[in-house]
């Protein structure tokens, strides 16, 4: 047993009692105290009036003991309060320092991702610019290719219409002749153009596509960088100070479509890579283009001056009989032209009717569309049935006449053919040649316009 303390040992010389039991839970495991026994020791002065005070009581080493055993459990408890404290305190320092750690290098990974993104952005966006002003210059070639095209039809006009007038020629004047070997090689060089510039005006069309395709693609990748950069700058801003954050314990995890560094940086690699192909391919194609460009004008132009000097030579040819045939000549080339004009004048009439019979017929349309009962057979309604038919008839009048115009003309050049088939013959050339195929030919295209300019 442990010895008594200085306190205990004065309490007990001064003859001190506990008042009340011990509990038995806070004694140490002893032995249970015995109860005290009379003494048969012969009683003291006090005699039998203190026998009653000797009652069943605990011993002062049985309370010395349990006074020792409770200072010991809370020196115990103390000890392990204490260390539990400098434990908890550690503890916590670490775990403090162990965020603050984890944070900062979650905050340095989130920073190096950011500049990894900007530089991804800052390239897409590059090759966004480039391929854009690209396809604005393949744009600008093909507008020269639709141009050009466009404008070697008129040559092509020329020399059909040359070819179909000088087919209009009397014998014995109607002859194969050089003119008609140059006109023939122009049209076919007309031809061969042509399908030369819509081959490539179909190649310019499908490498736009492609590059707008391409364009797409970068736009859409730098979009979600773009994104992605914009929510990994709002994630490297958050501090534990922030007053937006909040719990979200479904969001550890990785997703199941997610990709690696190596296929993210991969796959914009792979979308530059291909752009920059096909920007490639699209210069190529702008180069092709000034080339073919170049050598179809300067063909035709070539074409056109050996048929202007063949003309020239065969309208020579022809001068000497032309101050026999000058009055038969004026007479007819007059009422041919006033046919002529007749013709074109009944054609615009009959243009200029297409409006007011749109305006009616629409009219009736939409009148069709009245609800119910206000599908009325009124007197608008009949007034515009009759506007209908009048304009029909006018315009069947009109092309009636067109007709018999433009048979008139035939037969006075049949008439005249008939008449003065020999005089007419030689002046019927000159002027298929002169007056119709050269003037034509006066309005054939330069070489800047055939080029697409």
């Amino acid at each position: 047993a442990a010895r008594p303390s200085g306190k205990a040992r004065a309490m007990a010389e001064a003859g001190v009692l506990l008042v009340e039991e011990p509990a038995a839970q806070a004694l140490p495991n002893t032995a249970p105290p015995m109860k005290m026994t009379l003494s048969a020791r012969p009683s003291s002065s006090g005699g039998l009036g203190a026998v009653g005070f000797c009652t069943a009581k605990y011993q002062p080493h049985e309370w010395h003991q349990n006074n020792s055993a409770l200072y010991s459990k809370a020196f115990s408890g103390c000890e392990r309060a204490e260390r539990n404290r400098f434990e908890a305190k550690e503890l916590a320092e670490h775990a403090t320092a162990a965020a603050q750690h984890a944070q900062q290098h979650a905050t340095a990974a989130l920073g190096e991702r950011l500049q990894d993104i900007h530089v991804w952005k800052v390239k897409l966006q590059k090759e966004i610019e480039e391929l854009d002003a690209e396809t604005c210059l393949l744009a600008a070639q093909k507008r020269r290719l639709e141009r050009a095209l466009d404008a070697v039809e008129f040559p092509y006009a020329i020399a059909t219409d040359n070819l179909r007038c000088r087919e209009r020629r009397q014998h014995p004047d109607l002859v194969s002749d050089e003119v008609e070997r140059e006109l023939l090689k122009e049209l076919e060089l007309i031809g061969n153009i042509q399908d030369l510039l819509k081959r490539t005006l179909m190649q310019a069309s499908n490498q736009m596509r492609i590059n707008r395709d391409h364009k797409e693609i970068c736009e859409m990748d730098w979009s979600d960088k773009v994104e992605s950069y914009s929510i990994d700058d709002k994630c490297e801003r958050y501090s534990n100070q922030s007053t937006n954050i909040q719990f979200h314990p479904g969001s550890v995890k990785f997703e199941e479509s997610a990709s690696t560094p190596e296929t993210w940086a991969k796959f914009s690699h792979d979308n530059i890579y291909k752009a920059e192909q096909e920007k490639l391919a699209s210069i190529n194609l702008r180069a092709l283009i000034d080339n073919i460009l170049h050598d179809t004008s300067e063909d035709l132009k070539r074409q056109c001056a050996a048929v202007n000097e063949a003309f020239a030579k065969r309208c020579e040819e022809m001068d000497d009989a032309k101050h026999k045939l000058e009055h038969y000549l004026k007479k007819t080339l007059k009422e041919i032209g006033d046919e002529e004009t007749t013709i074109a004048a009944l054609k615009q009439a009959i243009k200029d009717k297409e409006a007011p019979m749109k305006v009616a017929q629409t009219r009736l349309y939409d009148r069709s569309f009245r609800p119910n009962v206000e599908l009325c057979r009124d007197e608008a309604q009949f007034r515009l049935i009759n506007e209908v038919e009048e304009l029909t008839e006018s315009i069947a009048s009109l092309k009636k006449k067109l007709l018999e115009s433009e048979e008139s003309l035939r037969n006075l050049e049949d008439t005249r053919m008939n008449l003065e088939r020999e005089i007419a013959v030689k002046t019927n050339s000159i002027f298929i040649d002169k007056q119709k195929c050269m003037a034509h030919r006066t309005r054939y295209p330069t070489v800047f316009k055939l080029a697409g300019y």
